[in-house]
């Protein structure tokens, strides 16, 4: 099948994402030959416009050092080192690695000589350019792919020229074109400036490897920033430095979305290394999640001439709130309108399938439950930043760890009332993002206050900041019921979700449901719907969107219904999945059941299922389909009489398409899961009129090393086309857990986070190195 064909939408991701999903290429790749200024040193080069769709021909030219720049993405230098240029935001999930090994295996290009960097931001370039959804990979392998072709077949043609020889006798291999029958190979240094001479063959036409013949994809290759990583060079927002650069906190009201009325302005600009405070008024929509940013909280910028001074000074701040219009959101309120909401009736009916009041009323048997998980920040390791500087020539050039650098630039040329081609942004690698940030609320500040103060200014966020203004992956409820038939067999599911609403008519960010999502996508009697609890608190994606928790209420209710069956758990989630199909034949965003068997075997296989466990400890199993990703999980539990759980290891399956960099596949599986252990064991932000209960890491512990468990990680050898691995592995986590907890003791779980119920964390004893 086409990995360009129209996919479904699921409606948990942003508005952006489903854009570019609902595209399939087309909007970008109708954009029309463009001019690459200033990518290396001098020269002009005409290149291809490459985006996330098919490629297009134009002219080209060697820079002024000689280089061969075929297309947006490849340089070859006349030395033989090829530059590849990242066109994603790297915020730890790997792209700045695997995008360029996608081309670099095309190209044949020794990986050895390969210099990577981050790419220009620029839409004309490089289409879409963002870090979220699991996108990255699936959106750009075509085209990837075939920009280290085209390059590779003009190297081809340069030296089949030169050595007087026909094309098709020539093969590449590691920075060289090889002429077999003779013995002689040329360097592809050698044949750049001839190959800058050959016709641009369509890029349509080009002949791409087969799976069999990659000799880099699908290895274990080191992160290209690895070392300057590990040698503290300034790679973050948070480490840089503008000559004339002064620094600033910017404090926002306790009670969300309240409006800063006064302060003792004149105290704090007293205060050692102070350079100026001033109350900023809101503008836009902040609470509602926007890529661009444009919105922004009332508050009060502090200036000094270090982030300590601007720190100290906000302790020293009082300020005076307009609470009027902020919000006054209650946790246990909802926890309590919740229930009473389930009580009764649905206010929508989101998708129903068959007579479900009939299979249930006549089902051998009925299960009900109620399952509830709590609101969760994104907790990145690095705070939010940006660095900015208004000009006085009316530009503004920003220096941001964002996750959505095109959003970034448009919001900050909104705010501005300048042109979009006024604002220069260098994309810097980010501490983490988890889709916190999607958002460029921090650009916007940051902006607003070099405005305002004429200077390049760094805004640093303190952690308290970071937790208290999140835009939070939402709570929610399920209240469920499911018939079985008199052989066991699911006959009937409905789901009653319980979400949150900030216009009374839909869910806010990331809080739908699908009326597809599984099991109802393949049962014959289904019932989704939904009743909405109103919200003034700011919600966003969060790691793998809605999937994230729904995943946990969802597959620990079918093993109910498995126990409540009688069934060994394997079986009975086979049975639900049916014959092997595509749910929408030709989408690989929809869920193939075949697929899905296929990672359920596989997981139960490697984990060893059906062994004899010993009292206290037992095996759980989840199964979810996210981001065009079917993933299973069985995850080794055990529970002590005191309740303290230990996770022996979680086994992964996996079926994602071909592998580009196996290094990166497990480290993001392996860190999705010591995430979803995570979130699942302790963490709930709560809140009480309007405000967030937790401001650190002492309310919302994460789990450390000690805690963490061994991850054993399989991917299905598979020919559909790649989709991403950063974000579908997650879902599964807290599922298998609970449901392991449940074979261990009997004890069912029904609402996270699972330090409420009692249970603590066993540190592993360290390991043999």
């Amino acid at each position: 099948m086409s990995s360009t064909s129209k996919p479904s939408l699921d409606p948990n991701l942003p508005a952006f994402m489903q854009k570019v999903i609902a595209a399939g290429g087309a909007a970008v790749s109708r954009r029309q030959f463009m001019k690459l200024g200033g990518i290396v040193g001098g020269g002009l080069v005409i290149g291809l416009t490459l985006g996330a769709g098919v490629l297009k021909p134009g002219k080209r030219r060697l820079t002024a050092e000689g280089a061969f720049v075929p297309n947006a993405y490849v340089q070859v230098k006349p030395d033989g080192e090829v530059i590849l240029y990242a066109k994603n935001p790297e915020i730890g999930q790997g792209v700045k690695t695997s995008l360029p090994m996608i081309v670099a295996e095309e190209l044949d290009a020794d990986w050895s000589r390969v210099r990577v960097e981050q790419s220009a931001i620029s839409e004309q370039l490089f289409g879409e350019q963002f870090a979220g959804g699991s996108l990255s990979v699936p959106r750009n392998w075509d085209s990837l792919r075939r920009a280290g072709a085209v390059a590779r077949a003009m190297l081809v043609a340069a030296a089949a020229e030169q050595l007087e020889v026909d094309p098709a006798e020539l093969v590449t291999e590691a920075g060289f074109v090889i002429h077999e029958a003779s013995g002689r190979k040329l360097g592809y240094g050698a044949l750049a400036q001839r190959a800058a001479a050959m016709p641009m063959p369509d890029p349509e036409d080009v002949p791409l490897k087969d799976r069999k013949q990659f000799r880099l994809l699908g290895r274990r290759i080191t992160g290209v920033d690895n070392h300057a990583l590990v040698t503290g060079q300034p790679l973050f927002g948070i480490d840089q430095r503008v000559p004339g650069m002064l620094y600033a906190v910017y404090v926002k009201a306790p009670a969300i979305g309240a409006r800063a009325v006064s302060a003792n302005l004149a105290q704090v600009k007293s205060l050692p290394g102070v350079k100026d405070a001033f109350l900023l008024e809101a503008s836009g929509t902040p609470v509602e999640f926007d890529t661009s940013g444009a919105g922004m909280l009332s508050g009060v910028a502090i200036v000094a001439d270090s982030t300590w001074a601007a720190f100290k000074a906000a302790d020293v701040l009082e300020v005076e709130w307009d609470e009027s219009e902020a919000s006054s959101d209650s946790w246990r309120a909802a926890v309590a309108e919740a229930g009473r909401l389930a009580s009764g009736s649905p206010q929508q009916v989101l998708g129903e399938t068959g007579d479900v009041d009939a299979a249930l009323a006549g089902g051998a048997k009925t299960i009900e439950a109620f399952y509830s998980y709590p609101f969760v920040a994104h907790a990145d390791l690095e705070p939010q930043n940006c660095t900015a500087w208004c000009k006085d020539d009316g530009t503004v050039e920003i220096w941001a760890p964002t996750q959505t650098p095109q959003g970034a630039v448009e919001g900050a040329a909104a705010f501005l009332g300048i042109g979009m081609d006024k604002v220069l942004l260098h994309q810097l690698r980010a501490g983490g993002g988890f889709g916190r940030r999607l958002a460029n609320d921090s650009v916007i500040q940051a902006v607003a206050i070099s405005k305002r103060v004429g200077a390049p200014v760094k805004a640093q966020w303190r952690r308290e900041d970071d937790m208290r203004f999140d835009y939070y992956r939402p709570g929610g409820f399920h209240s469920f019921r499911a018939a079985l038939d008199a052989q066991g067999r699911l006959a009937a599911f409905e789901d009653h979700f319980i979400t949150f609403t900030r216009d009374g008519k839909e869910p806010v960010t990331s809080g739908s449901l699908k009326a597809d999502e599984f099991p109802a996508s393949v049962l014959p009697n289904a019932r989704m719907a939904q009743s909405l609890i109103a919200s003034k608190l700011p919600t966003g994606p969060w790691r793998a969107p809605g999937s994230n928790a729904i995943a946990f209420a969802i597959q620990s209710f079918l093993h109910e219904c498995a126990v409540a069956a009688g069934r060994d758990h394997v079986e009975f989630l086979l049975e639900v999945m049916g014959e092997p199909r595509w749910l929408k034949e030709g989408d690989l965003w929809s869920l193939n059941t075949g697929r899905a068997a296929g990672v359920i075997r596989l997981a139960a296989e490697k984990a060893g299922w059906g062994r004899q466990m010993p009292k206290g400890r037992g095996l759980g199993l989840a199964f979810h389909f996210s981001h065009a990703g079917h993933i299973a999980e069985v995850a080794d539990v055990s529970v002590d009489e005191n309740k303290k759980l230990t996770v022996h290891k979680v086994t992964v399956a996996a079926d994602i398409g071909p592998i580009v960099n196996l290094s990166g596949a497990e480290n993001q599986a392996e860190g999705s899961v010591v995430d979803g252990f995570s979130t699942a064991f302790g963490l709930e932000i709560t809140f009480e009129d309007g405000r967030a209960q937790q401001s650190n890491f002492d309310r919302y512990p994460l789990l450390r090393i000690p805690h963490a468990p061994p991850v054993e990680v399989h991917y299905v050898a598979s020919d559909f086309p790649p989709t991403g691995t950063g974000e579908p592995v997650l879902p599964p986590v807290a599922p298998a857990i609970c449901n392991a907890i449940y074979a261990a003791t009997g004890h069912r779980v029904r609402s996270l986070p699972l330090v409420n119920e009692g249970f603590t964390v066993q540190e592993r004893a360290p390991r043999a190195t």
